[in-house]
């Protein structure tokens, strides 16, 4: 009798978070005539988020370093206006060289179409090896492009936003910036200071109005994707067949969608769940329901997460026992 009005105690309460997580959420931000910047924007899940935005009205701002990049893609986005007012503005600058440059022509953005109302830092690169395989120029350069682009842009952006008590940013982070994973010393470490970032921004935002957006893509299909494979070491390869590949169109729809409704963390598929539960840590909630979901899964998560690590870890070691057995082959030959 006791475990059955417990039940329905805790049946009563989900019920109730349901009922009331809508009221403290935020208002979806309406993307009909809004002014959405898009860094990364000429290729992969930048071109993509770009087009998902313009098929709701947006107006829509790109910016990336290749200049006939971005008037090939602005070609391929206008094929998807909904209406004769919309505008695509190319804009070409590296954004992890120069701040004021950056501030500069997003000031010049804003006096063509509008105060920035979602900016979604998606321009980032990867390198992969083994850390004493890597330059430490990769290093650098990494934190450069994947980090500091997302600061410059987003540091441009947010006292106009501040001052309309309105806006959304969004952080392209990755499934490697929530788990570090053999080969990814240089690439990983960009990623989780992107969480670290947003979780520091957005508590000091949002009494603004204002909401962060970290997404945490898996492996996506886009040219990218395609060279990384290239370097790739064999553990990497391996590790990596334990998850699909996402195609980018599915992933810019979820964070578009994630971004407009304020949620702060943006994932893909199961396990993409599992590993925003496992990693919640200390960052914001949208919802209450997310909050009790984190609290009640955490713990199956964090079993099956070790079978994870553990499986990874000996693909690791059969790797290095392989190429010890190969290099003292060729020794005796």
């Amino acid at each position: 009798m006791l475990l059955l009005l417990a039940a329905a105690c805790v049946v009563a309460f989900v019920l109730l978070l349901y009922m009331v997580s809508p009221l403290i959420s935020p208002k979806p931000l309406k993307l009909p005539g809004a002014h959405v910047v898009v860094t990364g924007g000429s290729s992969g899940i930048g071109k993509c988020v770009a087009i998902e935005c313009y098929k709701q009205g947006a107006f829509i701002t790109l910016i990336a370093r290749n200049e006939s990049k971005l008037l090939q893609t602005k070609k391929e986005i206008e094929k998807y206006s909904v209406n004769d007012k919309q505008v695509v503005l190319c804009i070409s600058v590296d954004v992890s060289k120069d701040y004021g440059h950056v501030e500069n022509v997003l000031k010049q953005a804003q006096e063509k179409l509008g105060p920035v109302d979602m900016l979604i830092n998606c321009a980032g690169t990867s390198i992969t090896g083994k850390f004493e395989d890597l330059e430490v120029s990769c290093f650098e350069r990494l934190m450069a492009v994947n980090y500091l682009g997302s600061v410059y842009a987003s540091h441009a952006v947010i006292a106009t936003m501040k001052e309309r008590r309105m806006g959304r940013i969004v952080f392209v982070s990755s499934q490697a910036g929530q788990v570090g994973l053999f080969g990814y010393t240089a690439y990983s470490p960009t990623k989780f200071a992107l969480r670290g970032l947003a979780e520091a921004l957005q508590m000091e935002v949002k009494p603004y109005n204002i909401y962060v957006t970290v997404a945490y893509p898996p492996d996506t299909d886009t040219p990218g994707f395609a060279e990384e494979i290239k370097t790739k070491p064999l553990e990497t390869k391996l590790i990596s067949e334990a998850s699909s590949v996402c195609q980018a169109e599915q992933v810019a729809r979820v964070i578009v969608k994630d971004a407009i409704h304020g949620n702060f963390n943006s994932f893909m598929g199961s396990d993409g769940y599992m590993l925003s539960v496992l990693t919640s840590g200390m960052s914001p909630v949208t919802t209450i329901t997310e909050g009790l979901q984190q609290v009640v899964c955490m713990g199956i998560f964090r079993i099956i997460g070790l079978f994870y690590l553990g499986s990874f870890d000996s693909i690791v070691r059969r790797c290095m026992i392989q190429r010890e057995k190969s290099e003292s082959t060729d020794k005796t030959k």
